[in-house]
């Protein structure tokens, strides 16, 4: 049976809600009028998870009709359109030439929720592909020239806030890639639900998916070159893995961590002068010493500290 995506929660023993109409008893907007039709090329090409450039497509679109929201969602029976308080219907949208696509004419530009019913099981989410660019140009240039000395810090996954909404910003770096989707647990791991923007000047690929968080296991799924889906790849700049032997990637809180190492920060100047003493211990931190009683286990970060730093300083090493 297939999990229910993210963002929808059932008690234990409890059967899932039926898709529910909008909190309050707010009148019914018109029915979203489907006001353009798309190529039969790119309908295609978003069933079958080969479109490279989902925003040009999916999320609003301002028409001289008005707003035109675009939605594909795998496996959904019905799509609504409503105000980010749930009080009140702005457009039903409609099936639009694929299973799992949907549109229709959302009138206003107020920020807009996605009311999904799967098959009976009700989630409520903003969407995806009504955010804005997530990295910054000045990251993909210095990205580009090979001089961004942080990338940690911007590629990989990381939660965040976008126009006040929490979520997880996904970033990595496919430059040959036709299409690049991050799947898990959150989306039945189907690419189709979260294909990324490309970054082209950077070879990066984006998405911000709002109301995921800390703790969600992801991977990328890659479309290469020659048209061939790749295995699903584990993120190279993941913050946190999943315990071999398996493969996830998991989305890390950000570090809440209090340096006390001003004094230390204030002699590595003359400890990392070009003509210091270096000598370099390399260690393997998994299996370097197993815990007692436990020659399967891991040492955890603090404990390996304490025995591995004393340890390598009386040998001599000056770094590890």
């Amino acid at each position: 049976m297939k999990a229910p995506p993210n963002d929808v929660k059932t008690a234990p023993g409890k059967t899932a809600a039926k898709s529910k109409k909008p909190r309050g008893a707010a009148a019914a907007a018109p029915a979203g009028e489907i006001v353009s039709e798309l190529d039969p090329a790119v309908i295609e090409a978003l069933a079958s998870g080969r479109f490279a450039d989902p925003f040009a497509v999916l999320g609003p679109h301002q028409t001289p009709r008005g707003r035109i929201v675009r939605a594909f969602l795998p496996g959904a029976t019905g799509v609504r359109v409503i105000d980010r308080s749930g009080a009140r219907l702005i457009a039903e949208l409609q099936p639009a030439g694929a299973e799992g696509l949907f549109c229709g004419l959302a009138p206003g530009d107020e920020p807009y929720l996605l009311q999904i019913d799967w098959s009976g099981v009700a989630q409520e989410t903003e969407d995806p592909y009504s955010f804005g660019l997530v990295l910054g140009d000045l990251d993909l240039h210095l990205f580009a020239e090979g001089a961004h000395w942080r990338l940690a810090e911007r590629l990989g996954a990381a939660p965040m806030t976008m126009d006040g909404v929490a979520g997880v910003r996904f970033s990595v770096w496919v430059p040959n890639a036709r299409r690049v989707s991050v799947v898990g647990d959150f989306n039945s791991w189907d690419g189709r639900r979260h294909p990324m923007r490309l970054r082209p000047q950077a070879g990066v690929w984006e998405l911000f998916v709002p109301r995921l968080g800390a703790g969600a296991l992801y991977k990328f799924e890659i479309v290469g070159p020659d048209g061939t889906q790749l295995p699903l790849k584990a993120d190279p700049l993941a913050r946190r893995t999943e315990r071999p032997p398996a493969t996830g990637s998991v989305v890390a809180a950000l570090p809440d961590f209090h340096w006390t190492d001003a004094d230390w920060m204030a002699q590595r100047p003359a400890r990392q002068r070009p003509n210091a003493a270096i000598s370099i211990y390399e260690v393997h931190a998994g299996s370097w010493l197993r815990p007692e009683g436990h020659p399967q286990g891991v040492l955890d970060w603090t404990a390996l500290t304490e025995r591995l730093i004393p340890y390598v300083a009386q040998l001599g090493f000056t770094h590890i």
